[in-house]
Formats: structure tokens, sequence, C-alpha cells
């Protein structure tokens, strides 16, 4: 998937924005294989370039919410007492609300396009990763070469940053590479209720809310985006998976 983002515009047989609207709804043939949508345009054309939208959302919006969630969750877990605990009851309110719903009301007021998308889920995600390396933090910092650390005179940006977050970093990778398919969700979840990405840009979620009106004429129009979303996500979780068993050999072949 990443390779067909890369070179979409050498895999695309047609221009994913051109319209022809003599050719409107064609069933899949030798010409259009996956046929064309309401406005001509060819759909597995505009599947290829929407794996772009898909990928540079989930990367940059994972991107986003790690960088801030894991910064704040180490600073709260390893200096504690009310700053510690200031942070964390924030974190506790952000988690009160459901991830796609915070999303969907951070994409609402800001407008839709892809920047404010990005950033929407950014918001929405950071709880999880503030939370994961709170408890992380939390189990290191009492480690004996930790201590050590501590009395042989190191600062504290010297324990956190050489000491206590690399051994945090192994659970946090895995969360990163099992979130991207929720955030690709997401902002498929956003385009399809007409807050994500804007037309004429190519978006899954888009595709699968404009096919939807012709399901019984044309279901190839929905099913073909549904479908990359659903491979994409899966791919990424069984990544995950795979990251987890690799760090963690106690976890491996485990459900």
């Amino acid at each position: 998937m990443i390779l067909v983002a890369i070179f979409a515009p050498l895999l695309a047989p047609y221009d994913p924005y051109k319209t022809h609207l003599r050719e409107s709804l064609q069933q899949p043939s030798s010409e259009h294989l996956l046929g064309t949508d309401s406005l001509g345009r060819d759909t597995l054309s505009r599947i290829i370039y929407g794996s772009r939208t898909s990928l540079m959302v989930g990367f940059v919006s994972i991107f986003i919410a790690s960088g801030i969630g894991m910064l704040l969750g180490l600073t709260a877990g390893y200096y504690g007492k009310a700053y510690g605990a200031l942070v964390m009851r924030f974190i506790d309110a952000l988690m009160a609300f459901p991830m796609i719903l915070m999303a969907l009301v951070i994409a609402a007021l800001l407008g839709g396009g892809i920047t404010n998308v990005i950033i929407a889920i950014g918001i929405s995600l950071t709880a999880v990763y503030a939370r994961l390396m709170h408890g992380q933090v939390l189990s290191i910092k009492e480690n004996d070469y930790v201590l050590a650390s501590r009395a042989m005179g190191a600062s504290n940006k010297v324990i956190m940053f050489q000491h206590v977050f690399p051994n945090c970093l192994p659970p946090m990778i895995v969360l990163i590479t099992m979130q991207l398919g929720s955030a690709i969700l997401a902002e498929a979840g956003l385009s399809f209720l007409g807050v994500g990405i804007a037309p004429p840009g190519a978006s899954w979620g888009s595709m699968v809310n404009d096919g939807y009106k012709y399901l019984l004429d044309s279901p190839i129009l929905s099913f073909a985006p549904g479908l990359a979303i659903m491979l994409v996500v899966f791919a990424y979780n069984m990544v995950g998976d795979g990251l987890r068993d690799a760090l963690d050999p106690r976890l491996r072949g485990t459900l």
C-alpha cells in the first residue's frame, strides 16, 4: 500500500480528478476495471490516489499524537506530585470522550481539509499515548539503574531521556503501529460524514459515501474503497501484532 501511494501517478490508469459525464456509472470493464462514479471518474484511479490521503493522514496524525502524548506522559510520570496529577486528570478528561466523537467535533469546528483532519485525529489520539507512557514511567523510574544514576548526580533531563524513555519505547512502538489503522479508519469515517477531505480530493471514506447512493445499480463504488480500508487497517494491525511478538517474546503466540 505504501508503494502504491508513492507510485500513484505511474499506477493510476486515468486522471482521478477529471470528469467525463458521458461515461458516468459505467460497470467494471476492460477499459475501467472498477467502473466509474457518478461524474465519470475512474474508480480504480481514485482508490490508488486515495491511498496517499489515507496514509498521509495516518502517519502524520500518529506522529503528532505520539509525540505530544509521550512527552506529557513522560514528564507527568517522572515528576509526579501536583504537575503529574494535573496532567493526568486532563488526560482522563480527554479519554472520557470516544475518539471518533472528539475527532468529529474538532474537525467540524476547524472545517474540512486534510490539515484540519490530521489535527483533529492527532488531538483525539493523544490521551492513549500519554496514559501508556505514564504507566511505563511509573514502573521504570524505580529501577536500580535509575536510582544509581540519580545517586551519581545525573540531572533529571539525562535520567528521563537516556534511561527512562528508551526503556518505555517497545510498547509505544507497538501502540503506534496498531493505532495507524485506527487513524486511517477515523479519517475514512470523517470523510464519510462530510467533515473530512473536501471534494474533489480522493478519499476512501468520501468514495464510500458517494457510492452508497448507487448500491443497487453499482455496488462496486462503495465496496471497492471499503475493501481498501479494511485491508490497510488489517495490515497495520498484523504488523503491530508482529512487532509485539518481536519486542516481547513472552507474548509470542498469544492473541
